[in-house]
């Protein structure tokens, strides 16, 4: 579920210009250097993983885990490291919405929805991704559960109550509830929910050797909650902590190793409307830099669930501009996300509440994600969080059309020139830290880059280049 006031906080973020800093390696953290001792354990395979978005009820015609495990060799050679499953819980009847239900509306957290199969195919599923060297984390709804999850006979003091009665969730920063009329807002000052809530939350881990959790509306559920159940998590295994939220900076000291770059996808929509120069950027990234601990990073995307079925399809979303802004968001610091279909070129909304599943045809974009993807795992420049390298600009004579930088970690660098305009640029690239001979990782071809040099891009043209 996506927060509703994103166009708000990205005005409050556009400040100045991008920041410079270096970072340091956190694998190589001294004994002296205290940058990383406030942040979240995090597993190693972590620093350079890419990750896919899968609607288990959408991915197949069949809807089911086993169709899910098929395809995981395809995913691997593409590029993608950690599969992550939107919610695979039954779903709750009452009040639901469409013919099928939300899968936010969760009726047993310690069950699979038998539409999709059973626990053992479940298990299956996460076994192979592992012999494979993928990772799976699951989607957990928190803060709410569907009318008739088995808790609101159970346990009914779990559950918020107005006036007596249990409530739609309720936005804690304004203290009303909700419209989200299929689902229950559950009530965290009670120690044997919480209690409850673990104990769900460890049995995935346990049972099913799952590797971590996207959280939804993890803003709407207490950061000492976070706190408190990421210790008893990592008990069991070091996981991978993924929170769909961007407003509560301390959840990178609590619990979260990524959070969603809510802001950055607003940003990069704008430019690509024309409504935002791409200088524009530069200041939200100074902005986050600010209010994030140095070890944060995010995930960068230009679609998932939400995005594709309320506000459009990557086309609808970024026109022309589209494969720019994949380059985009999968170069800057930041983990990428592909959301399933996307590599067959995707263009319809998927129905959130229906049967609605993805055309797959001949994958038609899967090598373009595969350049990307692999490249990331191979140059240490475009690393995760403190493993990485910083995004430095390389400043040009139009700015307000063409965003450039470079990222380097040790010997490994890239640059990226990308012209996020609707027109043909010719530019003047300046600066230094750049220069050098690279390969440009879509057409092959040696280049030679050097300051002051002058270089021509169609409109949404970009160039990414490897050292």
């Amino acid at each position: 579920m996506k927060k509703t006031y994103l166009a708000g906080l990205l005005s409050a973020l556009l400040l100045t210009t991008a920041c410079r800093n270096t970072q340091t390696d956190q694998t190589e953290t001294s004994a002296t250097d205290t940058t990383t001792l406030a942040a979240p354990p995090a597993p190693d395979w972590a620093k350079n993983a890419t990750i896919y978005e899968v609607n288990t009820r959408l991915f197949s015609s069949e809807g089911t885990f086993e169709a899910v495990e098929t395809e995981l060799p395809r995913l691997k050679e593409m590029g993608v490291d950690i599969i992550w499953l939107m919610p695979i819980y039954p779903i709750s009847q009452k009040n639901k919405k469409g013919t099928l239900g939300s899968p936010y509306a969760v009726a047993d957290y310690k069950n699979v929805n038998p539409d999709y199969g059973t626990l053992a195919d479940l298990k299956s599923l996460v076994n192979r991704a592992h012999a494979l060297g993928l990772r799976i984390i699951l989607d957990w709804v928190p803060n709410h559960t569907g009318w008739d999850h088995i808790w609101v006979t159970q346990h009914p003091d779990w559950y918020t109550k107005i006036n007596g009665k249990m409530t739609t969730p309720v936005d804690p920063k304004t203290g009303k509830p909700t419209d989200w009329s299929d689902v229950a807002d559950l009530n965290y000052s009670n120690p044997a929910m919480r209690k409850g809530m673990i104990d769900a939350m460890t049995y995935w881990v346990k049972e099913c050797g799952i590797d971590g959790y996207r959280c939804d509306v993890a803003g709407f559920v207490p950061n000492d909650f976070w706190a408190e159940v990421r210790p008893q998590l990592d008990k069991i295994k070091t996981v991978f902590m993924l929170s769909e939220w961007e407003d509560e900076p301390d959840q990178f000291k609590s619990c979260f190793n990524m959070n969603y770059g809510w802001s950055m996808h607003t940003m990069m929509k704008a430019v690509a409307k024309g409504a935002r120069t791409a200088d524009k950027i530069d200041s939200l990234r100074e902005a986050n830099q600010k209010r994030f601990p140095i070890w944060y990073y995010q995930m960068m995307f230009t679609q998932n669930h939400d995005e594709n079925t309320h506000n459009g399809t990557l086309t609808e979303s970024f026109g022309p501009a589209a494969d720019a802004f994949v380059v985009l968001s999968s170069t800057l610091e930041g983990m990428p996300l592909v959301y399933n279909g996307m590599e067959a070129n995707l263009d319809k909304r998927l129905a959130f509440f229906e049967k609605d599943t993805i055309v797959w045809g001949n994958y038609a974009k899967s090598d373009f994600y595969k350049t990307l993807l692999t490249l990331k795992h191979r140059n240490r420049a475009l690393w995760n969080g403190m493993a990485g390298g910083k995004a430095i600009k390389i400043p040009t004579d139009h700015d307000d059309s063409i965003y450039a930088f470079y990222r380097q970690r040790d010997n490994d660098r890239i640059t990226v020139v990308l012209n996020l305009s609707d027109k043909q640029q010719t530019v003047r690239l300046t600066g230094d830290g750049f220069a050098g001979t690279y390969t440009e990782v879509f057409t092959h071809q040696p280049v030679e880059m050097k300051p002051e040099m002058i270089v021509t891009l169609r409109p949404w043209e970009y160039r990414v280049m490897t050292n």
